[in-house]
């Protein structure tokens, strides 16, 4: 595959990373698009994607900084190269700082949360369909040995895919990447065709997390667990799963227990643009009677 997409003289342009940024443009404009769906303020929902997402992208930063900060004492320039290095907990510290930043704006614009998370729910998914296209362009996460049997296995020849994510080259592997890509983008257009026919709020942002986990602890099977990409990524509970498979049952949980809230409160239609959050506070009154 071509774990860089563009070069200009030495300047790299990862495949990754610009796949990676094309699928946040697309789960921006699909977000105001989902807004007005579940008629909440695009603006407000704007705001808290990016404050989201600055979030989330100074917390990964951040984190690989204390990851390599033995290598980058002695040689601070590298911090420059860090945008290349694909930890695998990178998500998951992403993943709290930009759930928290969305939950903080939220509360602080008064928008209401359940039906704030069924806006995210399908910009989300379409989002972690395109990340994963760039993992596969990468070689990050790669996928275990296919064997010369299977005809539709990726083979990775570029040195730099071995040197940034220590893929293997020149074997035949499982292009789980694409399979996750596939999950993630079936779950994106279920979540947008159920968005305008939900009848309580949070639904979909439920089948949005109990969907997610299901396809992560799917692909995981086809995911390599030799250990030989960053700590994080490895069998747990003496190989009965690995860690993203340990998030992803999480993940199914948490969807199953808000979807079992006797107190969420149908929807109401023919709301005007901008008046749901206003009425967030009766939500409480509504569910008790």
């Amino acid at each position: 595959m071509h774990p860089v997409l563009f070069h200009f003289g030495s300047i790299l342009i990862p495949s990754y990373g610009a796949i990676a940024a094309f699928g946040v443009l697309v789960a921006l404009v699909l977000s105001q698009h989902t807004a007005h769906i579940v008629r909440l303020d695009p603006g407000k929902v704007w705001n808290l994607s990016i404050l989201s997402l600055f979030a989330a992208l100074v917390a990964a930063r951040l984190f690989l900084v204390v990851v390599n900060w033995s290598v980058l004492r002695n040689h601070p320039a590298w911090v420059f190269g860090l945008a290349m290095v694909h930890h695998p907990l990178l998500a998951l510290a992403g993943a709290l700082a930009g759930a928290g930043c969305a939950a903080w704006y939220a509360r602080h614009s008064q928008l209401p949360f359940r039906a704030t998370a069924d806006v995210l729910a399908p910009p989300l998914a379409a989002g972690l369909a395109f990340e994963q296209l760039g993992a596969l362009a990468a070689g990050s996460g790669y996928g275990i040995d296919a064997g010369p049997q299977l005809g539709w296995a990726v083979i990775y020849t570029n040195p730099l895919a071995a040197i940034w994510s220590g893929t293997p080259l020149g074997v035949p592997l499982h292009p789980v990447q694409a399979y996750a890509a596939l999950a993630f983008l079936a779950l994106a257009v279920l979540l947008w065709v159920w968005l305008p026919l939900e009848r309580r709020r949070g639904d979909v942002a439920s089948l949005g997390l109990m969907g997610a986990g299901v396809a992560i602890y799917m692909t995981e099977i086809w995911r390599d667990w030799t250990g030989r990409e960053l700590p994080g990524r490895g069998p747990l509970l003496r190989g009965v799963v690995d860690g993203p498979q340990l998030a992803a049952v999480f993940l199914v949980l948490a969807g199953a227990l808000m979807l079992r809230e006797s107190k969420n409160p149908p929807r109401e239609r023919n709301v005007p643009p901008g008046a749901e959050q206003h009425s967030a506070p009766a939500e409480g009154n509504r569910g008790a009677r």
